[in-house]
């Protein structure tokens, strides 16, 4: 059972683990498209609507489908002091049951809420409310359950890990240490 769940984290690890890589490379599109606006705007005088949305978009996107990466990195903000000061398995209680008490419920909260939100912007066929804005608004609000959707994952993989860290059964490689 200890190797089918470790499989599982796993797969769960490297799925979110390619999505961040390719989130990566939207962070460098991003860049070169904030540069090109910012020449643009103060060279040339001309700026264009769709630009500086498509700027927005890949934010938001970036922001969205890279939780799950983010989480499996340890690199969301913790506030608290006494979550480094912790031995490993006190780390994974606490990771196993803010799983369950805040990850899981917060995800399938906003999934479910956003679903109907990304249907019925697809129902309708928005677009952007700006003239010369992006069509297809749809997308980007589909990128809300989609990123909740891999943070859960990723929390599947988190409470694997703990789990198998509490039992006693996680190989030492697979250990998850926090960084803070």
């Amino acid at each position: 059972m200890a190797r089918l769940l470790m499989a599982l984290s796993g797969a769960i690890h490297r799925l979110n683990r390619w999505i961040g890589r390719g989130v990566s490379w939207l962070t460098f599109v991003l860049v070169l498209l904030v540069t090109a606006d910012v020449v643009m705007r103060y060279l040339f005088r001309v700026s264009f609507t769709a630009q500086q949305e498509l700027e927005w978009h890949l934010f938001a996107v970036i922001f969205l489908l890279g939780g799950g990466y983010t989480l499996s990195h340890n690199g969301h903000v913790r506030v608290d002091i006494f979550y480094q000061r912790l031995p490993r398995r006190g780390r994974a209680l606490i990771d196993l049951l803010g799983s369950l008490v805040f990850l899981f419920p917060g995800c399938y909260l906003v999934i479910t809420s956003s679903i109907p939100f990304v249907a019925d912007s697809f129902r309708i066929g928005e677009t952007s409310p700006n003239p010369g804005g992006l069509p297809a608004r749809w997308l980007l609000k589909a990128a809300i359950p989609l990123g909740f959707a891999l943070m859960a994952l990723e929390g599947v993989a988190l409470f694997i890990d703990s789990l198998l860290e509490l039992t006693g059964t996680a190989p030492a490689g697979r250990r998850r240490e926090g960084r803070g």
